[in-house]
């Protein structure tokens, strides 16, 4: 919230029950243009009422309303709704939690329904459009009107085209070309009778109340999925409810945002100094680019050369940061010993994670020293994005944390540098947009990601110097491979995974080996927080197979990662 307040925009409120697709509905809204946070569902009354949002969505989840454990909002939150005229939009869970709330009824469904459905959109009466146009014009919060209707529809219109959208449909459906038009369903309750006030404006063969509204005070309910992209038309179904009933400016772009980050980064730095944990990534690479320009000579980068970073990584780094960010002052520290050391015998990925993030800070301090910085009052550049604070606040029931993210696991308590997160309410396309409005070459910001760890959450088992080399070519050709089929643009994230304790037979000119195997991993994603397998072309695979196993010594196999997120993980460890 606090760089919508810096940059004066509208902003939209997103309670998560738990869903999987939580952090779509965010982007959704923000591609739209307009600024959107993840909130708990149960988060209390001041924190909502503090983030003066235009309208709220209430997110899906994997729980049902009435069971005891079931996740609510706080009791008040009904009433500041009702009090403010706050446009209020549920999905699946989100309606299930309205109606419920609300005194409606919520009962099992005879069978899950998962999969497509044909939403079939009804035309609003006279009295029905009155009452709409006339909620559109009521007080919202802040006391701005929200939008009217675009045009008053004539009821008499004929149309020659049955599947066309009628403009007696609710503004909800305005823009929308289809009638009946495909979404996405995924819900094992429903609703079985509406609260007082609500009335079916969308209907699905299965489902009476597959859209659902209380005309008057402008609430909703869907109990279909429209952050997917399943469901054909549902982005255009979310930017009407953010641009025509909640009446949001969409405001919300890398422009802005640059110029108003850098303000408040002058301020809260003043006279300090700030040191710039970078690895070559483009989050890293935007960071230190957003800190130059904002503070210059104050800003100073430090690449640590752990000795788990990628073939020739160091020199590459330095001169392609130097290139792409005039003046920039960057020095690379080169402590590989101590990493190896540190991480002799160490087999547990979180103990891998906690050694190298608790060794990093101390490198850096060390740097401090080296380059006469002042430490104390000091700043440390990170590279966090949004994604990595949704899997921290994100309403996920008693579940355990899967595993410490990249740029935090590992910080200790009483460090002497205070971090400095720049990047931390950003999605990677929106940090790729910033790069780009920066200045920054475009092979940079379209880099793949790679993790704070290294190679260290790449070789499972202990890390040793000659394992890393082995991975170190094995990952280098592959890489070199995907650039030339043009197949590395296409591709979110790509690597090698070294399994030192898989060893198989194979057969080398007329000897046997006894060798270790590797994993090639490629996945297609936007946001990297869900990612599919990339469908590598086979001519692609052969060739990365071929090359590795003759090229590198000690790996006589090679197998190709077929898992999406979710279920797995992008990395291994």
């Amino acid at each position: 919230m606090a760089i919508a307040e810096e940059m004066h925009i509208d902003r939209i409120l997103i309670l998560d029950f738990g869903s999987q697709y939580s952090h779509l509905i965010v982007r959704r809204c923000r591609e739209i243009g307009v600024y959107a946070e993840l909130m708990r569902c149960d988060t209390n009354i001041d924190d909502i009422r503090n983030f003066s949002a235009k309208g709220i969505i209430l997110s899906g989840g994997p729980y049902s309303v009435y069971e005891e454990e079931a996740p609510h909002c706080v009791p008040a939150f009904w009433q500041y709704v009702d009090q403010t005229h706050m446009p209020l939009l549920g999905i699946c869970y989100g309606l299930q939690e309205m109606t419920y709330a609300l005194k409606g009824k919520v009962s099992a469904s005879a069978k899950r329904e998962y999969g497509h459905a044909e939403l079939m959109m009804k035309e609003l009466n006279a009295e029905e459009r009155k009452l709409d146009n006339q909620a559109n014009h009521s007080p919202a919060v802040n006391g701005v009107p929200t939008a009217p209707r675009d045009s008053e529809p004539d009821p008499n219109q004929v149309h020659d085209n049955p599947t066309a959208v009628s403009p007696n449909v609710h503004r909800l459906f305005q823009g929308l070309v289809h009638n009946p038009t495909r979404v996405w369903m995924s819900h094992g309750d429903k609703v079985t009778q509406l609260a007082p006030g609500f009335q079916a404006i969308a209907v699905t063969p299965s489902s009476e109340y597959a859209c659902v509204a209380h005309l008057e005070k402008q609430m909703f309910g869907l109990q279909f999925h429209p952050e997917v992209t399943h469901t054909d038309e549902g982005t255009q179904l979310i930017r009407n409810f953010i641009l025509k009933i909640c009446g949001a400016v969409p405001s919300w772009n890398m422009k802005n945002f640059a110029h108003t980050e850098m303000e408040r980064l002058r301020r809260q730095i003043g006279e300090r100094h700030v040191l710039g944990a970078l690895s070559g990534g483009v989050d890293s690479t935007v960071a230190a680019a957003l800190l130059h320009k904002a503070i210059g000579h104050k800003f100073h980068g430090v690449l640590i050369d752990t000795g788990l970073l990628r073939m020739h990584e160091g020199p590459e780094v330095i001169q392609r940061l130097k290139q792409h960010i005039p003046g920039l002052q960057v020095d690379c520290i080169d402590a590989t010993q101590e990493f190896f050391d540190a991480l002799k015998g160490v087999t547990d990925p979180e103990k891998k994670r906690k050694i190298i993030g608790g060794l990093f800070i101390e490198c850096f301090e060390k740097a401090t020293k080296e380059l006469h910085l002042p430490v104390e009052g000091g700043f440390l550049l990170q590279g966090t994005l949004y994604p990595d604070v949704i899997e921290s606040i994100s309403f996920k029931g008693p579940s355990a944390t899967i595993k410490t993210h990249h740029n935090v696991g590992g910080l200790p308590a009483k460090m002497k540098l205070q971090v400095l997160e720049p990047l931390r309410e950003l999605f990677k396309d929106e940090v790729r947009a910033l790069g780009m409005e920066l200045g920054i070459d475009r092979s940079s910001v379209w880099r793949h990601p790679f993790p704070g760890p290294g190679l260290a959450i790449r070789i499972l088992g202990e890390i040793t110097r000659e394992r890393a080399d082995i991975l170190r070519q094995a990952d280098d050709i592959f890489l070199d491979e995907i650039r030339k089929s043009g197949d590395y643009d296409k591709i979110g994230q790509a690597f090698v995974v070294l399994l030192p304790d898989v060893k198989s037979v194979g057969v080398m000119g007329d000897s046997r080996t006894y060798e270790m195997a590797c994993c090639i991993r490629a996945v297609a994603t936007s946001d990297f927080m869900t990612a599919d397998w990339y469908h590598m072309p086979y001519d692609v695979l052969a060739r990365c197979s071929s090359r590795i196993i003759n090229e590198v010594t000690g790996i006589n196999r090679v197998c190709y990662d077929i898992s999406s997120k979710p279920p797995a993980t992008i990395e291994w460890e």
